[in-house]
């Protein structure tokens, strides 16, 4: 322990240097990427998790406490600001973000983990002491120390309007998401106030890994021999598992014969590969591939029917992850870097087409939580005439007697509802078809003929779909 220079006459306590907490270290570093970069946790955690056992001393509940401590807090982030701003003498938007980040950090050991309240305040001030300094580090400890005088029920008391006086806005600081985001995800729910607050706890929650087997190349019999898997609830391919369970230990997923899929996911490309059609099955296309989930497991289907699929993805990087999803496939398959809305096929190529557009992503805030803060109303905006122009496409792309998948891993109306019926108007000649006999088993899919799934009753991501026929 090394001591600094005293000034003469002038006693003080000897300097200690900061102790330096690799998993908090890490938690923060993941936290300043994503606010710095616009990156997303779950492409950077995994890199920043693998260096760090890669130097050693770095064990399997460190990567646990690091995954809870970045996921947890961006979930909580609305949440935790509100109470952040009580603390702090001055408005958060003059708060330097690496400190917010220490804060928040801090604050969800104190208000959402376990951690004692004396380690989760020291253990945060060190980590100032060490990413932003001694002087800094006083700040925030004076802050936790506010902070840790009530827990989160008593903070929501104090900071959340009541729900009688201004409901969107109480159910936003009490379940984490913008106010924007609760008005719209009510707008497409519907119903009272016991359905979105399901709702917006589900989107709290930490996912369940969910893998899939892809056919011909891996069963569900071969997954369920791993440790801690069990069957998924609807899909025949799906399995789950449990809390803490390595999709990367899996020898079926490093081989490339299963992969990590979403149900919903899973859902919607069987949906799509079983909708009746009339005359041949031989030609399919996944006109917005990337990153290659869905076209893997299309691809597998269909040369189990002596079909084709071409999966089309506009960027050459992501084009490039469907070719490393589709590697192996038991059947021909082609994938290519096109721009679906300028497609170089000739109309009415495909039996099948599906078309899973790019989209705001609310139906994936479990996944990828930060999305709820990045987003804005705006984005709607952005998407929509894309989102139109694809569906045109994938229209333009079926023969007559064949069909389209129209999905989206959002539950917003104007990326589902408002988006199928605009383009309908111009195609007289298409039809939807009742989707819901394509989801066998699954409950509460609504009053059709389209689907949306939800996190709080199926346990998946909140995708759409709606099947389209051409009738002529």
């Amino acid at each position: 322990m090394s001591e600094q220079p005293r000034q003469a006459g002038k006693p003080g306590k000897p300097y200690r240097r900061p102790q330096k907490d690799p998993v908090r270290i890490l938690a923060f570093e993941a936290l300043r990427a994503v606010d710095e970069r616009d990156a997303y946790a779950n492409l950077v955690l995994p890199p920043l998790l693998r260096k760090a056992r890669e130097k050693g001393g770095f064990e399997a509940r460190d990567a646990a406490l690091a995954t809870e401590l970045v996921y947890g807090t961006l979930r909580r982030q609305g949440t935790y600001d509100a109470i952040i701003a009580e603390c702090v003498d001055r408005p958060l938007r003059e708060v330097d973000p690496p400190v917010l980040d220490v804060l928040s950090l801090g604050a969800h050991q104190l208000l959402g983990t376990r951690i004692p309240t004396h380690a989760a305040v020291s253990a945060s001030v060190e980590l100032a002491r060490v990413v932003l300094g001694d002087g800094r580090a006083k700040f925030v400890n004076a802050v936790l120390r506010k902070i840790a005088q009530d827990d989160l029920d008593g903070w929501i008391a104090k900071v959340a309007p009541p729900y009688d006086d201004d409901p969107e806005d109480h159910l936003a600081v009490v379940h984490s998401h913008p106010r924007w985001v609760v008005s719209a995800l009510w707008d497409s729910l519907g119903g009272g106030r016991a359905g979105i607050e399901r709702l917006l706890e589900a989107d709290n929650e930490r996912p369940e890994v969910t893998l899939v087997a892809r056919p011909g190349r891996a069963t569900t019999e071969e997954l369920l021999r791993e440790e801690s898997a069990v069957a998924g609830r609807w899909s025949p391919y799906a399995v789950r598992l449990a809390e803490g369970g390595e999709p990367g230990a899996v020898g079926a997923v490093r081989e490339g014969r299963a992969g990590v899929q979403d149900e919903g996911s899973q859902l919607v490309a069987l949906a799509l590969a079983n909708a009746p059609l009339e005359g041949r099955d031989e030609k399919w296309l996944d006109g917005c591939a990337g990153p290659g989930g869905k076209a893997a497991l299309l691809a597998a289907l269909a040369a189990e029917r002596g079909a084709v699929l071409l999966a089309s993805e506009k960027q050459p990087h992501r084009a490039g992850l469907v070719a490393k999803a589709l590697a192996g496939n038991p059947g021909p398959y082609q994938v290519i870097a096109a721009d679906g809305t300028r497609p170089p096929w000739q109309p009415g190529s495909f039996d099948r087409v599906l078309m899973d557009v790019p989209c705001t992503g609310l139906g994936a805030l479990r996944r990828r939580p930060e999305a709820r803060w990045r987003r804005r109303p705006a984005d709607l905006e952005g998407f929509g005439p894309l989102q139109r122009g694809l569906l045109n496409t994938a229209l333009d792309s079926v023969r007559v007697g064949g069909v389209v998948g129209y999905a989206t891993c959002s539950p917003h109306l104007a990326e589902t509802r408002a988006v199928v019926e605009d383009v309908l108007k111009q195609w007289p000649t298409a039809e939807l078809v009742d989707a819901r006999p394509l989801f066998p088993g699954v409950p509460e899919l609504g009053e059709g003929p389209d689907v949306q799934l939800w996190p709080h009753v199926h346990g998946t991501d909140a995708m759409y779909m709606a099947v389209i026929r051409r009738t002529g």
